[in-house]
């Protein structure tokens, strides 16, 4: 098979190539002193007789081209059969390229992946420190930053809109609408209860009702004429409508000024018994599970859940994908400051160091064998000829070396052979 034939060039690479022509380089200079030592050895034969030197040059160049032709049929019958003769146990590399890829796999995994030294880069495999310092930088910063959104972006058009509705829907239905509402009421009424927080609300709503009131007297003067007799005088509902006022005031600030006020009083008796009810009392419970029954089957509801998820992945792509949105802005100085943690916070260092040391001897006895069965199957895949023109490729021009010092090898010891029979017979 030639490899300068045009069919191959047009598909082997630019490093391809220039394997074939070194290789062609090497086969020339290999048959080349082939047909040198062929040469002298067609001119010394005959001169032999005329001068005994001759008989030596004679051997070293019979010995040499022997050398030569056997040098080259071993090389050649590793790649195709010798000059297109079917030769027992020639063209190696086509008829054992299975075996061939099974070995190749079992030399990596052995001695790559399962070795010693596999083993000891994992267990000092330390990425936090450099990732850190890597992260720290704005500029690497703001590009995972841009990764991410991108990323984001793909993944969220990739995602059907009516699927994610309907997961929403069912995580809703399953987390809100078939949990009993009354005993989390409950425990949240509670708390507020505990903590006093109720009391907040309880002043806002004094100090807005008093506010109003002080400012609309009036509504006091009309309501008292409304409902007073006709007969009663206009100056007496007057006194009346503004003593009602004054109390009214009087009454809502002391509200206000008395934290263990009637009112205030009233209000903790009223949620104590609410919790309780919603604990203990079937009516106040089936109440509060009819609310919540008849407001998520409000379709206005169900409409607002859909329209906020397509309004929400909008406005995130949106904001991630804007350098000058707050979220992009967070989301750099996010990565920024991992990034210092990771090179200052020896804790945090240590514990994504082991992470990454726990990771990758897990991928190495896990997925060792799978990465390393890549191999085997690509080559499986190859033809014959294809696994022997590329492994020739590789290795051809330094086996082009055999050759030429077989060439050598031989003539010294057609050389020497000649010298020893000479001097002993």
């Amino acid at each position: 098979m030639s490899l300068s034939a045009a069919s191959d060039q047009q598909v082997l690479s630019a490093a391809s190539l220039e394997r074939a022509a070194g290789l062609r380089r090497m086969k020339s200079v290999a048959t080349g002193l082939l047909v040198a030592l062929a040469v002298v050895f067609v001119i010394a034969f005959p001169l032999q007789e005329v001068h005994p030197a001759w008989g030596f040059v004679r051997a070293a160049a019979e010995g040499g081209m022997v050398g030569a032709l056997a040098d080259w049929f071993a090389v050649t019958a590793l790649f195709r059969h010798p000059a297109g003769i079917p030769v027992p146990h020639t063209a190696l590399i086509p008829r054992k390229k299975d075996q061939l890829g099974a070995a190749l796999r079992e030399f990596v995994q052995e001695n790559f992946l399962d070795s010693d030294v596999a083993r000891e880069k994992v267990a000092g495999l330390q990425v936090a420190h450099a990732a850190g310092g890597w992260l720290r930088q704005d500029a690497n910063a703001r590009r995972v930053a841009g990764e991410v959104a991108t990323a984001a972006r793909h993944t969220m058009a990739a995602t059907d809109d009516e699927a994610v509705q309907r997961l929403l829907q069912q995580l809703m239905q399953k987390h809100m609408v078939e949990p009993d509402w009354s005993p989390t009421l409950a425990g949240v009424l509670d708390s507020v209860l505990a903590g006093r927080h109720h009391d907040k609300v309880v002043e806002l709503v004094v100090n807005h009702t008093g506010d109003w009131v002080a400012a609309h007297p009036e509504m006091f003067i009309e309501t008292v004429r409304r409902r007073s007799p006709e007969w009663s005088p206009d100056m007496v509902d007057r006194l009346l409508a503004e003593r009602l006022h004054a109390e009214t005031l009087k009454y809502l600030a002391g509200i206000r000024s008395d934290p263990d006020h009637e009112a205030r009083r009233s209000v903790d008796d009223w949620l104590d018994r609410l919790v309780r009810d919603m604990r203990e009392d079937p009516d106040t419970r089936a109440s509060v599970e009819r609310f919540k029954a008849s407001l998520f089957a409000d379709e206005r509801l169900r409409g607002w859940a859909s329209r906020a998820w397509t309004t929400l992945r909008g406005s995130l792509l949106d904001a991630l994908a804007d350098p000058a949105s707050d979220l992009h802005r967070a989301l750099v100085a996010a990565l920024q400051d991992l990034g210092g943690r990771l090179q200052d916070d020896a804790e945090v260092r240590e514990r994504v160091d082991g992470y990454a040391q726990r990771a990758a001897a897990y991928a190495l006895s896990s997925y060792g064998p799978q990465l390393t069965g890549v191999i085997e199957e690509t080559v499986e895949r190859w033809d014959g000829e294809q696994t022997s023109r590329t492994l020739e490729l590789l290795v051809g021009r330094d086996l082009q070396f055999i050759r030429i010092n077989g060439s050598v090898v031989g003539a010294l010891a057609g050389l020497a052979i000649h010298t020893l029979a000479t001097l002993l017979f």
